[in-house]
């Protein structure tokens, strides 16, 4: 049911269970599967990058498991069975929610969970409401374009979230042990190191407002922040197992050995996060999002404006801004069709750099069912001052056809 909404309606976070209408234990069975089609060039003065073909990149799936298994209690379960980064199935979350605790026979926090729900598990942390509009992996029906942000804020790791809504706000506050890969002891320059949950927990707050006024007007903010203030390996930014939607954009004709027209220039598993920007893995990292959604009749509006700072695994320190907005206009007696432009920004905020690197995306898109959608957008991305990549850039074409039941 929450699938088939979401060509009609801009889903967030998930519609709350209630216990009243548990019947029997269910399991459910969901797939996701996107097929693109790529027609991009990229260019760089004085830099030799591989030159791109055009056509079908490797198709990518999740498969999806749910079971309700008591009033107002879900379990869920992600896979990827196939992606850019990892060809081999890759298990994305597995969590648990409770919207009710109705086994506690306790009146008290049978009460109390009318407002509240908690979520605990390996599980895509709230952080931001961007991530509710982004491509992952097979499913991608949830975006209205091809590729993510330029910094794409995306971690799934384990830890809890506890939620308070009630009357239009919404209150959040999570922890978690900020890493993609969970380790107890790691080994470099024939060191051991001992990494202790509590010395790297890592918090999130998330404050919001969401009000249907009437059937034309809907209002959306929330503000969101993701603190780390000491990790090994933090992964807010470095977590995405998936892949870029645009494929070997920006690659180099040379392999990690320095030859000529290597084979990692060539294999998309490298390089996955190509045409993205970000501070890659972190030891200290202090993120702020806020995001602005509305519909008005046919128009949708989505801004994102964020801040990051702090200091990468490697000891480099790192300070950079986004900011996003995308308009859509919705076509058709059922909005089935639309319309949409997007412009990211990143920008390089650290003392004496003015690097920055921008993107236009023009999107059409037809949600064939409430399950299909076929997507073509025509992008352009400028690296603006990039030493990497002097007057850098990349443009075209990419078709994108996603399914999800």
């Amino acid at each position: 049911m929450l699938t088939a909404l979401l060509s009609s309606a801009q889903q967030f976070e998930e519609a709350k269970l209630k216990a009243e209408d548990f019947i029997a234990k269910k399991v459910m069975l969901g797939g996701d599967l996107t097929l693109q089609y790529q027609a991009l060039d990229h260019s760089a003065d004085g830099v030799k990058l591989i030159p791109l073909g055009d056509g079908f990149n490797l198709p990518t799936a999740n498969l999806n498991l749910t079971g309700l298994i008591a009033p107002g209690v879900k379990v869920h379960l992600t896979t990827y069975l196939s992606s850019r980064h990892h060809q081999e199935s890759w298990v994305k979350d597995g969590y648990i929610l409770f919207d009710a605790m109705t086994f506690l026979n306790v009146p008290v926090i049978d009460n109390l969970m009318e407002d509240f729900r908690i979520k605990i598990g390996m599980m895509e942390m709230n952080y931001g409401d961007s991530h509710f509009r982004r491509s992952d992996n097979g499913s991608t029906i949830n975006n209205l374009f091809v590729g993510n942000y330029i910094l794409d804020a995306f971690t799934t790791s384990i830890g809890m979230e506890i939620y308070y809504q009630k009357d239009n706000f919404l209150g959040m506050f999570g922890i978690s042990n900020g890493a993609l890969k969970p380790e107890l002891v790691g080994y470099s320059n024939n060191e051991y190191s001992k990494y202790n949950l509590v010395d790297e927990m890592t918090y999130l707050l998330k404050f919001g407002y969401d009000k249907q006024f009437n059937d034309d007007f809907r209002l959306r903010a929330t503000v969101s922040a993701y603190f780390s203030p000491d990790h090994h390996k933090g992964s807010l930014y470095a977590s995405e197992r998936a892949g870029s939607r645009y494929y070997m954009v920006m690659n180099e004709a040379l392999d990690s050995s320095g030859d000529p027209i290597g084979s990692d220039a060539v294999n998309p598993t490298k390089n996955a996060t190509s045409g993205r920007w970000g501070p890659g893995s972190t030891s200290e990292n202090n993120a702020y999002m806020l995001n602005v959604f509305s519909k008005y009749k046919m128009f949708e509006l989505f801004a994102t404006y964020e801040m990051t700072s702090g200091e990468t695994s490697k000891g480099i320190d790192f300070d950079m801004s986004q900011i996003a907005i995308e308009g859509i206009a919705r076509l058709g007696k059922k909005e089935q069709y639309y319309l949409g432009a997007r412009y990211n920004l990143v920008t390089n905020n650290e003392s004496g750099a003015d690097d920055s690197i921008d993107r236009f995306q023009f999107v059409g898109g037809w949600d064939l069912t409430k399950n299909l959608k076929a997507k073509l957008e025509y992008v352009i991305q400028n690296y603006n001052d990039y030493a990497r990549y002097p007057n850098g850039e990349f443009k075209g074409a990419m078709i994108e056809f996603a399914v999800s039941f």
